[in-house]
């Protein structure tokens, strides 16, 4: 009976910690839904007069991206700011023949008067946090652009987003993250619809009460004095720009989101890639939950709303754990359920922590409303996709918890860059990608068990109680057994 309670008590935890970030969710689309109605007087430049243009220097942090530079640099190129007060820096840390064709194509680029400059390091130390440092050291703009080599931002957007600099509190703007390959395949979609609930309720929802949000890494823009201010980059997580965000917005600097500018990007179409960035982008939640937890609760600037929706942010990536331990504990609380009639009532009351479902179903029909707009027929093709997506994520959930633990226990990890592909030219050439991993992680042969034990949950529905079964958990079982196998199939017989 021992392991019974045990049980019991990790699967009730975990179920709490759900519900709880299940509510910050939804007050975050109550923020959203309030702040759609505010008209934004926020004061800017005035780019008539010369005097008022800051100084622009745009980073692109690169590294062995072969098949997408010189789409970049031409793009990047076409950007629309005075000539005399824009300069590009290519901080290019690459080790393969990207090198030779980068140049080549910055050198036609300098021959235009543009000021763009080839920047090379000996060493990658510090990964991209320290490519950006080193690029700082000879930055002339005040306003410092980043962008990852698959953006693609539109000729106009320097001039929408550098005048919000003109209040000096401002210390990032920071843009929305399009997506040009969302409709490619399963795997784009799930991930496009993931980011845009970030993009639309997290980001609006937070910065709109003046919670702590984060700069994206890309497609967005820094105060360089703020950047000095906060103590420069690091490279001690593998979420550098997470980490320099928190110690900005302690710093009392002021983010500014902008929904309202798109920044198009293409998403990883295969799953050995989103494997990575998933790995990456929940370690480094995770550490940076560990590295600024006690700087957030001890603050005494910050309220105690904004402390509670700052540790739920960087607890964000944690929350694969919690639920990783709900899938799995699911089946021996199945059983549990049914062999102690006195636990009755505790099954009660735990059902009504499905809401939290409800509560995301709800939040997450607002952001794909804001995108494809409302309607019966999209409400009928958002069901589907909303539990396309929750049984992949779910799939994810035992590769992002292991990322999870090695973030809180300290594991240190290189920073694995995600290939990109540029499927708009190269169509099906991508495939020769010679960045691709085809090895693996032994993970998959975790999943594709997890995918068999979830059938045998389906099947225990039936032979468990004494009424003909009990089929509360089966659809939760059936979406897990869909996740875990299209995650390790994808895995181990797939490219795309």
């Amino acid at each position: 009976m021992v392991l019974e309670y045990l049980i019991i008590v990790v699967y009730s935890m975990a179920l709490l910690l759900i519900f709880m970030y299940a509510l910050a969710q939804l007050n975050l689309l109550f923020n959203y839904l309030k702040a759609k109605k505010i008209i934004d007087t926020s004061e800017k430049f005035d780019f008539s007069n010369p005097e008022e243009i800051p100084f622009v220097t745009i980073q692109l942090p690169v590294y062995n991206e072969l098949y997408v530079m010189e789409r970049l640099l031409i793009n990047i190129a076409k950007l629309e700011y005075p000539i005399d007060k824009l300069e590009i820096q290519v901080l290019d840390d690459s080790t393969d023949e990207s090198i030779e064709t980068t140049a080549k194509h910055i050198k036609i680029i300098q021959e235009k008067g543009i000021d763009i400059q080839h920047i090379r390091r000996d060493n990658r130390q510090g990964f991209k946090a320290g490519a950006l440092k080193e690029g700082l050291k000879t930055a002339k703009g005040n306003i410092i652009a980043i962008f990852d080599a698959d953006f693609l931002p539109k000729k106009d957007w320097l001039l929408q987003t550098v005048p919000y600099f003109k209040d000096p509190k401002i210390g990032v703007v920071q843009t929305r993250w399009g997506h040009i390959n969302r409709d490619y395949s399963t795997l784009t979609k799930i991930q496009a619809f993931a980011l845009d609930a970030h993009f639309t309720l997290e980001q609006v929802g937070r910065n709109s009460k003046g919670h702590f949000i984060n700069f994206n890494g890309t497609a967005g823009l820094w105060r360089k004095e703020c950047i000095y201010d906060a103590g420069n980059w690091e490279g001690d997580t593998l979420t550098e720009d997470l980490d320099l965000s928190y110690r900005a917005q302690l710093k009392n600097w002021k983010f500014k989101y902008l929904e309202n500018v798109e920044t198009p990007a293409e998403l990883p179409i295969i799953i050995s890639a989103a494997r990575s960035q998933q790995f990456r982008w929940n370690k480094g939640g995770a550490e940076n939950f560990q590295k600024m937890m006690k700087r957030v609760i001890t603050s005494k600037n910050v309220s105690f709303k904004t402390k509670i929706h700052s540790l739920l942010h960087l607890l964000n990536s944690s929350m694969f754990t919690c639920i990783f331990l709900v899938a799995v504990l699911s089946i021996p609380m199945l059983y549990i359920k049914n062999e102690y009639e006195h636990l009755k009532i505790y099954f009660y009351v735990m059902s009504f922590f499905v809401i939290s479902s409800l509560i995301f179903f709800i939040c997450y029909w607002h952001m794909y409303k804001n995108i494809y707009g409302g309607g019966f027929k999209n409400f009928i093709i958002y069901i589907g996709a909303f539990f396309t997506f929750f049984s992949i994520a779910m799939g994810f959930s035992l590769h992002n918890t292991v990322a999870v633990l090695e973030g809180h226990f300290g594991k240190k990890s290189e920073f694995v860059r995600t290939p990109k592909f540029n499927i708009q030219t190269l169509k099906d050439g991508w495939k020769k990608n010679k960045y691709i991993k085809t090895k693996p992680s032994v993970h998959v042969i975790l999943e594709g068990i997890l995918a068999m034990y979830f059938i045998f949950g389906m099947y225990s529905a039936f032979i468990v109680g004494d009424q003909g079964g009990d089929f509360g958990l089966f659809p939760f079982h059936f979406m897990l057994f869909i996740g875990f196998s299209y995650v390790f199939f994808k895995s181990v017989f797939s490219k795309a």
